[in-house]
């Protein structure tokens, strides 16, 4: 959430306005970063998101429930022992900065009521959520040490301290010209680095906006400015703080293109008018679209996984290539032997210490005489010569049968491996990508002195209904695909997958009635949505029934031959699949 202090302000208004009174139902800690509070209202249930994370700070009221640990980390269950059952008393922005002071009544012993705090510092990579009891901190979502700053510890029974930067002037508090003539009189050179260093809560696209408002460049001078200036400095900084005063906020979110959100401000920003403009009623409106638009962080986890498979993949193309020219070098193997025979048939008039002689070739099919240069070795006799083209020849075919093998095993890896970034990439629960992690270990891309498989529960295969009632089983990972096909299915079902492309297993229950055309198509398309060529139109999806679907002995997760198929050609409809995904 890109925000700076001053577009902060009205979110704050709003988000005390909305959970003021609530009672704490519910604490979690969905990652390292974040909480998630389950606010209860008269006739209503809030779910009140607050996160710490480096690149993408924010709070906002959620719709979206995001997935948490199967194990609270110790931080959430500090939370819950202090905060569970208390009441909000109220939300309040410490002066314009991004600090958020959310103070929570709690029943103490003796039925007596104790205010604790919960503090969000919207600030970055120094970004933190503490709880304090009197100004005391008991404990933090991220610890700071004095090896990590000596000038302000956050750490349990210190006291708490704001960050530095707390001096400076705000803009809704003073008089607007009283503010332009501290502006000016900053040692900052460029006049938006002047407004950033003398207002709280300004950042730089305020500071760049009240510029444009008042007709100067962000960039220039502060020495280029004089008291002449002042009138129209101060004049943009009302047009600004006037309308925030009175609670006139104009939520507006700024977006590049299609899908690049540049910035949210509580007020227009004009100097930004070339981009797409997307205005709302409240800040919460604004701070949910804008989250959503960024679209949901990696998980760490997979983008770890991602990076591996990435890299796993990009050697053994490389090596690939490789043994595909040293088995084309190979496959000329007969030639060696050509030139073997052709010495031996002209042994008597090779020319001793050539290096290079022409000779008839007994091989040509037509009927004028062909003459072939043979190269020869000048140390070595005629007969020597010959044995050691027979001799490069018996080399040459042992290699084309070791490199066949060795080609066939590159490609049946890449394919394996292709089949579990399909499967990572739309993985978005961790007990998935987990399950993709402990694969990558059994099949050894990842080392581990821990050889004992996850004690986590599976995850069990995505089920659908067709629109005319079908039900479809869906693998989700190699893991699933061999469970949905050789254990849930039966011989009578319809299996699915995409033809020749990495994808999920799909299988049509028939349940004792015949498959329409219209499941075995809503199936194909779930099979294209669920494979590498989810994007893709026309995407060929082979059909068989189960019982034509086996697995060699030996193969990898996932790996089956079939016949009796027939193919279908499909293009994911987005519409169709959220319907069949998230049915009403």
């Amino acid at each position: 959430m890109n925000i700076d202090g001053l577009s902060l302000a009205p979110l704050v208004g709003e988000l005390n306005t909305a959970l003021t009174g609530g009672r704490i139902d519910k604490v979690f800690q969905p990652d390292s970063y974040s909480l998630l509070l389950w606010v209860r209202q008269p006739g209503e249930n809030l779910r009140f998101f607050l996160s710490a994370n480096p690149e993408r700070p924010k709070l906002l009221i959620t719709t979206t429930i995001p997935e948490n640990p199967a194990v609270a980390p110790n931080f959430c269950m500090l939370l819950r022992k202090h905060l569970e059952d208390g009441r909000i008393a109220s939300i309040e922005q410490h002066s314009l900065d991004r600090i958020v002071n959310i103070n929570i009544d709690v029943r103490g012993e003796r039925g007596r009521i104790f205010t604790k705090r919960l503090v969000i510092e919207i600030m970055g990579k120094y970004s933190n959520i503490i709880l304090l009891q009197d100004n005391s901190i008991i404990d933090s979502i991220k610890r700071v040490s004095a090896h990590v700053s000596r000038h302000r510890q956050v750490l349990p029974g210190k006291e708490y301290i704001y960050p530095p930067g707390q001096d400076r002037l705000n803009i809704l508090d003073i008089d607007s010209t009283r503010f332009v003539t501290q502006v000016l009189a900053a040692p900052a050179t460029s006049l938006s680095k002047a407004i950033i260093a003398t207002g709280i809560g300004l950042g730089p696209l305020t500071a760049r906006e009240l510029a444009w408002r008042g007709g100067f460049s962000p960039d220039i001078c502060i020495n280029d400015l004089d008291t002449a200036d002042i009138g129209a400095l101060s004049e943009a900084v009302t047009s600004i703080a006037g309308q925030l005063k009175n609670g006139l906020a104009a939520p507006t979110v700024v977006v590049e293109g299609k899908d690049k959100p540049l910035a949210i401000a509580a007020f227009v920003p004009e100097h930004l008018k070339q981009y797409n403009l997307h205005h709302f009623s409240t800040m919460s409106a604004a701070v949910d679209f804008f989250d959503k638009f960024k679209g949901r962080p990696t998980l760490p986890a997979k983008e770890i996984l991602t990076k591996l498979l990435a890299a796993e993949i990009a050697k053994l193309t490389r090596k690939h290539a490789v043994l595909t020219e040293e088995l084309s070098q190979a496959e000329n193997a007969d030639e060696l032997r050509k030139c073997g025979d052709i010495l031996m048939a002209n042994l008597y008039s090779i020319i001793p210490g050539a290096d290079k002689q022409a000779f008839l070739d007994i091989y040509s099919e037509t009927s004028a005489a062909q003459e072939v240069s043979i190269t020869l070795n000048p140390a070595l006799s005629a007969i020597e010569n010959a044995q050691q083209y027979y001799t490069k020849y018996n080399k040459a075919k042992r290699s084309e049968e070791h490199l066949t093998g060795q080609l066939q095993e590159c490609r049946t890896d890449i394919t394996y491996l292709e089949s579990i970034a399909v499967a990572l990439s739309h993985a978005g629960a961790s007990a998935e990508i987990n399950e993709i992690r402990q694969e990558l270990v059994t099949a050894g891309y990842i080392k581990t002195a821990d050889k004992r498989r996850l004690s986590a529960a599976p995850v069990a295969p995505l089920s659908v209904i067709t629109t005319d009632g079908f039900t479809v089983i869906i693998g989700k990972n190699n893991r699933q695909n061999d469970l949905v096909t050789f254990k849930q299915a039966r011989p009578d079902d319809i299996w699915l997958h995409t033809k020749d492309i990495p994808g999920s297993h799909v299988i049509i229950r028939g349940e004792n009635r015949e498959i329409s055309p219209q499941a075995i198509n809503e199936a194909a398309q779930l099979a294209a949505y669920y494979s590498k060529s989810r994007q893709s139109a026309s995407v060929p999806v082979d059909y068989t029934k189960r019982r034509y679907v086996r697995k060699p002995s030996g193969a990898k997760p996932g790996f089956v031959i079939y016949d009796h198929q027939n193919t279908v050609y499909v293009t994911p409809e987005e519409a169709l699949i959220g319907k069949l995904l998230n049915p009403q």
